[in-house]
């Protein structure tokens, strides 16, 4: 993986490296203002985060024993499952699956100080996984588990998930998507997380599942749900990455389950002031075929309407604009032909949230014009 990331480097800093090591002042030239050298930076850090950093790079002491006699289908199965020391069976994965994988489920301990968080021992984890998967260590003494009284009980279960959260990165494709199930005690410090390994921009969303709740204390607020949080290798692959999601208990008459961007156009206010937006060829329209020829408007229409920040009644009238199918302003020739347009099309409008229907432009998403 180490090497993985140099080659990276190399590629994209060549001269930054002499006789095959790296230049860190070279380096740092060529990055900039980019560099942050103030010791007082928004960051997030725990005691033992730059040895679960080293653990997730150290390369595995371990292989992979096929087991025939205990699999169905041997010769046929496309199915592998794999027992072992997790963070040593991700490394070993690395070498036949780095960048192909299309989705990874995990469900980590949810550090509730009742579930088990073990330290990694990167020199031997295949005797570190046979003492922990018994709960006793290597003197036959019972291994404990993380008690929220322990002075590094975040700390720990941080250090747990980092190598494998980093590791797991490594698998998937560009478009490929990982999905963790947590609850409250954890899911702050696992987006934290997260956001440094994967990037906050491809944070896809926290959903929100029911469970039948914890009843042991009848005073204290009864909490009936769990969180899965997902995030996408790269947030620019999204549409193939997971597509479009709706929650199932949506109801039916809801815009939802429409697919089309209808509620963010024709919002004629002052709250919503019109802007010109062009919707490219090609963009896909719940209209089979039309033909609705452009507006002759002048400056005085574009000077009074920003500065009315609406379109009145009043304009309506001067230029003719019809009180329904007027709006959006077709400021060219808007033709659709086997529903969608053929040639580009801009429209005077005041949208509802002009970024989610330019992001509509971008990804061919259905609009009603």
């Amino acid at each position: 993986m180490t090497q993985h990331n140099i080659e990276q480097l190399k590629q994209l800093f060549p001269n930054v490296f002499t006789e095959g090591k790296i230049g860190f002042d070279a380096l740092k030239a060529e990055l900039g203002e980019q560099i942050e050298t103030d010791s007082e930076r928004y960051q997030f850090t725990w005691a033992g985060k730059e040895q679960a950093k080293r653990i997730a790079t150290t390369p595995s002491l371990g292989t992979l024993r096929p087991a025939p006699d205990e699999s169905v289908n041997w010769d046929t199965t496309e199915n592998l499952y794999i027992e072992g020391d997790n963070l040593e069976v991700l490394k070993l994965l690395q070498k036949s699956y780095f960048g192909q994988v299309k989705m990874i489920y995990i469900d980590p301990p949810y550090n509730t100080g009742k579930d088990f968080v073990y330290k990694d021992d990167f020199k031997d984890n295949l005797a570190n996984y046979q003492r922990l998967t018994g709960q006793k260590d290597e003197e036959g003494n019972p291994l404990f588990t993380n008690s929220d009284s322990a002075g590094r009980y975040h700390s720990n279960w941080l250090n747990m998930m980092y190598p494998r959260l980093k590791l797991a990165r490594n698998l998937l494709r560009d478009d490929g998507v990982i999905f963790i199930s947590i609850d409250d005690n954890e899911v702050h410090n696992l987006r934290k997380i997260c956001d440094e390994i994967f990037g906050e921009r491809n944070f896809v969303a926290s959903f929100i599942w029911n469970t039948e709740g914890n009843t042991d204390n009848q005073y204290e607020v009864k909490v009936n749900h769990e969180y899965i949080v997902c995030y996408i290798k790269d947030k620019r692959e999204i549409s193939d990455g997971i597509g479009y999601v709706i929650d199932p208990n949506t109801e039916e008459g809801s815009n939802l389950w429409k697919g089309y961007a209808d509620n963010n156009i024709n919002k004629n206010s002052p709250a919503n002031p019109p802007a010109l937006i062009e919707l490219p060829k090609g963009f896909p329209s719940s209209v089979e075929n039309l033909f609705y020829p452009k507006k002759i408007l002048d400056d005085k229409f574009f000077s009074e309407t920003r500065k009315d920040k609406f379109i009145s009644e009043k304009v309506k009238l001067e230029y003719s604009l019809e009180p329904k199918s007027g709006l959006p302003v077709k400021v060219d020739d808007m033709i659709i032909e086997k529903g969608l347009l053929k040639q580009a099309c801009r429209i005077y409008v005041g949208t509802a949230n002009k970024n989610k229907l330019l992001g509509a432009c971008r990804t061919n998403q259905t609009i009603i014009c």
